[in-house]
């Protein structure tokens, strides 16, 4: 073989590995996704099935308001026949003329009849119940568009909680990794030390324990990772296989209250509450049912018009017929039948009542002790600062101990958990703060609009 066939393979063989190095590199990366707080707030909006049901309900509602529109326009009916008959026995008192002269009338022969008419009927009153209906679905639709908003602060919410869990089982992964690590380097040190005497095997045994420890407490975060990863991808509407990258700049630790007190975040809740805005259009459209259900103790008037056209052959027939005049309507059954309809529409008023002062003393109770979560995050925040620093100092003073043999092995190992716990604590307590704050914004009612 020459050796310029020796370099064309060779070249080949070259190109062939780049480019299989290449696609395998770009397919790991095509299933990473970096992602924003934000982006993840529009994007779990847009598939969110909860508000794709929120949004049925308004459609709903906002037909039923039309159709109660329409019951002010008038009603237009057209009808007509066509019949066949047999022969008929006609006695008209009526006595028909005799051309022969000999006094006698004969009947007509009648088989067949066609007839049509067309009716017209504008109401003019009818006690209200048009008015009160269309006023009763004017609320229930405001009603539902707040229902709305307030689901769509729900998914916000819970979207935060769930990237908030997703930085978390990051970070567990994150720690845990380094920690073992640090752990198979203690591993070999130990290791060395065993063989040369200088470490007995009992400790050597301690230190493979926790390594063991930590791989399988490596396992736990990896698994919760991926959960929380694939909730993620459900919730925004994403492939399954997306791994997502969270940005942790999300997580900086600041002070948000800006030394507002839980009072005036519980005024805002009385203002921007979509809940408890709901509730209130939910009582004017009761209490338009209250009217509505009255109406049934008053007649019904309306304007009334029609024309009529009829034909039947050798007997007569019927052209330019017009009517046109007032109808009333009143049934005296719903003297009796009208109470059991008023009383059912009370209590469902009394019912929205008792829910507006039911959610008044929730509203109160869910922004202090959103209030008090976020002011305890921060608490727990600072404490957790002061531990690592606690921690880390105290594994680096046991460990000089250990290495002059002057502490145990076991309080080395001890040390070193310990400083493990302290790092994830103040993890998850930046994430836990994070989600404290839009808990109480949403408690506030504003969330979305600080989410923008």
């Amino acid at each position: 073989m020459n050796s310029k066939s020796i370099y064309t393979r060779l070249y080949a063989l070259a190109s062939g590995t780049l480019l299989t190095f290449f696609f395998q590199t770009a397919s790991a990366q095509q299933g990473v996704k970096p992602l924003s707080l934000n982006e993840a707030i529009s994007l779990s909006i847009q598939n969110s099935k909860q508000l794709k049901v929120s949004h049925a309900k308004v459609d709903q509602a906002t037909a039923s308001l039309k159709e109660a529109n329409e019951r002010q326009l008038p009603d237009v009916s057209v009808s007509g026949s066509y019949l066949r008959l047999t022969q008929p026995n006609i006695d008209l008192k009526l006595k028909l003329g005799d051309n022969s002269g000999s006094g006698k009338s004969e009947s007509p022969k009648v088989n067949q009849a066609a007839y049509g008419m067309a009716n017209v009927s504008i109401p003019i009153f009818a006690g209200g119940l048009i008015q009160s209906g269309k006023e009763s679905a004017r609320y229930l639709a405001e009603a539902a568009k707040l229902d709305v908003d307030k689901d769509r602060e729900d998914v916000i919410q819970n979207t935060i909680a769930a990237y908030s869990n997703l930085y978390k089982a990051k970070a567990a992964v994150a720690l845990v990794q380094e920690n073992i690590r640090q752990s198979d380097e203690r591993v070999k040190e130990f290791s060395n030390k065993e063989k040369n005497g200088l470490l007995a095997r009992n400790d050597l045994l301690k230190a493979e324990l926790q390594q063991s420890n930590y791989q399988l407490a490596l396992m736990d975060a990896e698994n919760n990772l991926k959960i929380a990863n694939l909730n993620m991808d459900i919730m925004l509407g994403l492939p399954d296989n997306t791994t997502l990258q969270v940005d942790s700049s999300t997580f900086k630790v600041d002070n948000k209250v800006d030394g507002r007190g839980v009072a005036e975040f519980e005024q805002l809740a009385y203002q921007n509450r979509k809940d408890a805005a709901s509730l209130s259009f939910r009582e004017k459209a009761a209490n338009a049912g209250i009217k509505g259900a009255k109406a049934d103790y008053y007649p019904s008037l309306a304007v009334t018009g029609g024309y009529v056209a009829a034909y039947i052959p050798n007997l007569i027939t019927i052209t330019n017929a017009v009517t046109a005049g007032v109808g009333v309507k009143y049934s005296l059954s719903s003297l009796w039948k009208t109470g059991s309809k008023v009383a059912g529409a009370k209590a469902k008023l009394a019912e929205v009542q008792a829910n507006e002062e039911k959610i008044v003393d929730n509203i109160h109770l869910d922004v202090y002790q959103s209030y008090e979560n976020y002011l305890l995050s921060h608490k727990k925040m600072d404490t957790y600062i002061k531990a690592i620093e606690q921690s880390e100092e105290n594994y680096r003073i046991t460990k000089n101990k250990h290495d002059n043999n002057l502490a145990t092995t076991t309080d080395l190992l001890d040390a070193d958990v310990a400083n493990l716990q302290s790092h994830l604590n103040y993890a998850y307590a930046k994430a836990d703060a994070l989600v404290a704050y839009n808990k109480l914004l949403q408690a506030a009612g504003i969330l979305e609009s600080n989410n923008k």
